[in-house]
């Protein structure tokens, strides 16, 4: 008998850099489209508040670097390189340290690729999203599909790993079309793909519309078959489902966001950034604490230069706060999470601190599996993990 799995999951360093050419009607992120940016100003307040983070972590391993935004392949790569540069002083790093940043296929960013790559980035997931001009047109992007075509053809001379998005679920969105056009980018794919369902989010164009009737998006039915289509095409292809939107060949994961959904610590920066830092308890034992910096990016800058950091709140988290955050985003993954994390983070086993009756319900209902090694979701409990995580901490009956 093998002994149960412990996991060590390395830090995680998020920069947000707020800024966007133009604002996508179905993006809730924190993006703002500015005319100019002083980029001094800017690297100078995301240093100060990475080196106040590092104060607060020393000691941490470092195994992924990610910016985020907004449109982080608009700043100077030269911005880039500094806080790299920063975060190797502050700290060890691993040997396959993962250095990613997300990019728009415009002009303006493909032709900085080589920058960012000198600059110490070693991996870009591009936001492509359709490989068509009308459906780029009503996402509300300002590519082409001949520049997304472009971005992944000098994506894949300039970094080793790269990944992109599509987004599926679109208004009418033909199954035929689909498979055809998720096969043409599982051609050009290089290990690692994002496929996301079309969702409407409060407080996005889309959501406005939707809200009118002027938008409708396919039912159950019919999204349930290019959900199929695409698990069916992915697989093909040699791209396992690792997690629900998420899907790569053998060691193309994507290393930071395991971070997020093995529940690891992670130091967020920059405007609107989350976090998850570790506390120390007076019994030795860690916990995490959730840190958010200020959403607005002027004031999140001016608080920056007056006291080094822009935390607008942290929160230690209880234990039924953990326990939630941390099911619910490991259920997502294609793998269990193991006893040694339960351990971590709530100090008991799974069985012990999830409610009984409920558990047994899902266990009998083929959409959760809990035993020695710990707690997984199965294919058909992925598949409406909503549904099951909804009803696993329903505490109101």
């Amino acid at each position: 008998m093998s002994a149960p799995l412990v996991e060590t999951v390395p830090f995680g360093i998020y920069i947000h850099w707020p800024f966007c050419l133009s604002k996508c009607p179905y993006c809730d992120f924190n993006s703002h489209v500015a005319n100019s940016v002083d980029h001094a100003r800017w690297r100078k307040a995301l240093r100060a508040e990475l080196a106040a983070g590092a104060a607060r972590h020393p000691g941490r391993v470092v195994g992924s670097v990610f910016f985020g935004g907004g449109t982080p392949s608009l700043m100077d790569p030269e911005t880039a390189g500094a806080l790299i540069a920063d975060i190797k002083t502050f700290w060890q790093v691993t040997d396959d340290l993962e250095i990613t940043l997300e990019a728009n296929p415009g002009t303006v960013e493909i032709d900085r690729f080589s920058a960012f790559a000198a600059n110490g980035i070693n991996r870009v997931s591009i936001g492509i999203q359709a490989l068509n001009d009308r459906d780029l047109k009503f996402l509300g992007r300002v590519h082409s599909a001949k520049e997304a075509l472009r971005a992944l053809d000098v994506a894949t001379t300039v970094f080793d790993r790269f990944s992109f998005d599509l987004i599926y679920a679109r208004p009418e969105h033909d199954p035929k079309a689909w498979r055809q056009e998720l096969r043409e980018g599982l051609d050009i794919a290089n290990g690692h793909i994002s496929l996301y369902q079309l969702t409407i989010e409060p407080g996005t164009q889309f959501y406005t519309l939707h809200q009118r009737g002027e938008l409708v998006v396919p039912d159950e039915d019919l999204a349930t078959e290019l959900y199929e289509i695409t698990q069916e095409e992915t697989e093909a292809a040699g791209y396992r489902c690792y997690e629900v939107s998420n899907h790569a060949k053998p060691g193309q994961e994507s290393r930071h966001n395991l971070v997020y959904w093995r529940y690891g610590d992670y130091l967020g920066i920059g405007p609107g950034a989350h976090g998850r830092e570790a506390v120390i308890q007076p019994d030795g034992r860690t916990i995490p604490m959730a840190v958010r910096r200020h959403r607005a990016p002027e004031i999140w800058l001016d608080r920056v230069e007056k006291h080094g950091h822009g935390t607008q709140e942290e929160t230690v988290l209880d234990a039924d706060e953990r326990l939630l955050e941390m099911v619910m985003m490991g259920l997502r993954l294609n793998e269990t999470i193991p006893v040694s994390r339960f351990d971590r983070i709530i100090g008991k086993a799974p069985r012990d601190v999830l409610d009984s009756e409920r558990l047994e319900t899902l266990i009998a209902s083929g959409d959760l599996i809990c035993d020695s090694a710990g707690l997984r979701a199965t294919q058909q409990g992925r598949n409406r993990l909503n549904g099951v995580l909804g009803y696993l901490f329903d505490h109101s009956a």
